[in-house]
C-alpha cells in the first residue's frame, strides 16, 4: 500500500507503549503494528525485551525499543527518547499509559490510550489505581475502551473523549494437517482420551473464580465416566487450589503455563468461564470460534461478548456451574445449538482489518492538521 501521507507529508510516525503486557493486549500490539506497518505508518514498539521475543513485533515490521515494565527513572527516559520525534503515542493498558505520560510530560503530542481490562485490587492499592486512572484518563486526547463498561468506567475518571474499540483476536492458527489427530493428541495428553474434557484459561488470581470452578466440580464427580476439568494458567492462589483438589480429591488438573491453549480449547468439549469481570475475554472468543460450547458466570463484559451463544450462571454460584455443565454434557441438541449461535456471534466481531482501520481513523482526527484560524 501507498506510504499513510493524505497531505503529502511524510508518514506517519507512531510509538506503541506495553508495559508488562497481557497475552491480550500484546497480541492486539502486534496485530495493530503488522497492519498500520502494511499502510506506510511508522511502528516504534515500546515493550520488555521478553514481550518482544513473544510476540515478534519486529517480524510484524516495528522497531522494537527495549523498555523495562518498572516505573523506575531508566524506564521513563528511555521512553521519552523513543517517543522524542513521535507524531503520535499509543499506550496499552493502565502502568504502560502512567508511564507514557510521565514521558510526554510539558509535550503536545496526541496521546491514545486503550484499556484493555480493569485493574483489580481492594483497600489501598484500590485508591491508588483510581488515582492512576484519574491521572491516565485526563491526560489522554482519547481513550479507547475494549467493553462498553471500561468506556463509561473512563469518562467517570474523567477521559475528555472515550469510544469503544473493540478489540479482534487474530485467526486461529490451522491445527496440523489432520485436525481430528492434532485435537485427539492434545486430549490424550491432558489424560482426556475417553472421558469429556473441560478447558478453563486465567491466571490463578481470586477474580477468575477458580474457587467456584472447584465448587462446580462436585457435581458432576458422580459422572461416568468421570469428566476432567484442566486449568492452563499460573499464579499466587495455585497452592490453594491445588491443595484443595488433593484433599476433596476433584477431577482437576491444573496445567501450569501452556503455548498450546488454542489447541486445548478446540479439544475441549465445554469451555468454562467463571470470572467476576472479562474484557473480550479471550477463552470465550477461541471457543466460539472453534465451535466449542461455552459456561460462563454472567458477570460485565460477558454478555457483551457472547450473546446468546453461551450458557450464562449466576457469578460465584458453584453449584449452579456444576449443574450447567452437567445438563450441557447430556445434551447434544443444545450443544449443536450453541455451536450454531457461536458461529453466529462471530461474525459479529469486528476483523482485525476493521479493528486496524479504527484506530488509524483516531490517529488521523488527531494528527490532520488544524486549519488557520
Amino acid at each position: 500500500m501507498s506510504s499513510h501521507s493524505p497531505h503529502g507529508q511524510s508518514p506517519l510516525r507512531t510509538v506503541q507503549v506495553l508495559g508488562g503486557g497481557s497475552a491480550g493486549s500484546s497480541v492486539h500490539v502486534r496485530s495493530l503494528a503488522s497492519g498500520l506497518a502494511a499502510r506506510g505508518v511508522r511502528v516504534t514498539v515500546c515493550a520488555p525485551g521478553e514481550a518482544d521475543r513473544a510476540y515478534d513485533f519486529t517480524g510484524a515490521g516495528a522497531v522494537h525499543v527495549p523498555v523495562p515494565r518498572s516505573s523506575d527513572p531508566a524506564s521513563v527516559t528511555a521512553l521519552r527518547m523513543a517517543c522524542a520525534d513521535a507524531d503520535l503515542v499509543h499506550a496499552h493498558g493502565l502502568h504502560a499509559a502512567f508511564r507514557a505520560s510521565l514521558a510526554l510530560s510539558g509535550r503536545q503530542v496526541p496521546f491514545v490510550v486503550t484499556w484493555h481490562s480493569r485493574a483489580q485490587a481492594e483497600g489501598a492499592r484500590g485508591h491508588l489505581l483510581r488515582m492512576l486512572e484519574r491521572r491516565v484518563a485526563r491526560a489522554a486526547s482519547v481513550v479507547l475502551g475494549t467493553t462498553s463498561d471500561l468506556v463509561d468506567r473512563a469518562r467517570s475518571r474523567g477521559a475528555r473523549d472515550a469510544r469503544l474499540a473493540a478489540v479482534a483476536l487474530p485467526a486461529p492458527r490451522p491445527v496440523g494437517d489432520d485436525p481430528h489427530l492434532s485435537l485427539s493428541k492434545a486430549r490424550a495428553e491432558v489424560g482426556a482420551t475417553d472421558r469429556p474434557l473441560l478447558m478453563a484459561v486465567g491466571t490463578l488470581e481470586r477474580f477468575r473464580g477458580h474457587e467456584t470452578l472447584l465448587d462446580a466440580a462436585r457435581a458432576w464427580r458422580g459422572l461416568d465416566p468421570v469428566p476432567l476439568l484442566v486449568v492452563a494458567g499460573e499464579g499466587p492462589l495455585r497452592p490453594v487450589l491445588q491443595r484443595r483438589i488433593e484433599d476433596e480429591e476433584l477431577p482437576v488438573r491444573l496445567l501450569g503455563r501452556r503455548d498450546d491453549v488454542g489447541e486445548l480449547i478446540a479439544a475441549a468439549d465445554l469451555a468454562l468461564l467463571p470470572s467476576s469481570w472479562e474484557a473480550r475475554s479471550v477463552l470465550a472468543q477461541e471457543a466460539l470460534h472453534a465451535r466449542v460450547p461455552l459456561v460462563a458466570a454472567d458477570a460485565p463484559g460477558i454478555p457483551e461478548l457472547v450473546g446468546d451463544a453461551a450458557e450464562l450462571v449466576p457469578h460465584g454460584d458453584g453449584e449452579a456451574f456444576g449443574e450447567a455443565v452437567v445438563r450441557l454434557l447430556d445434551d447434544p441438541g443444545r450443544r449443536d445449538l450453541l455451536k450454531e449461535r457461536g458461529a453466529r456471534q462471530t461474525a459479529t466481531w469486528p476483523t482485525e482489518d476493521e479493528t486496524v482501520a479504527q484506530v488509524l481513523s483516531v490517529y488521523d482526527e488527531l494528527t490532520r492538521p488544524r486549519p488557520l484560524s
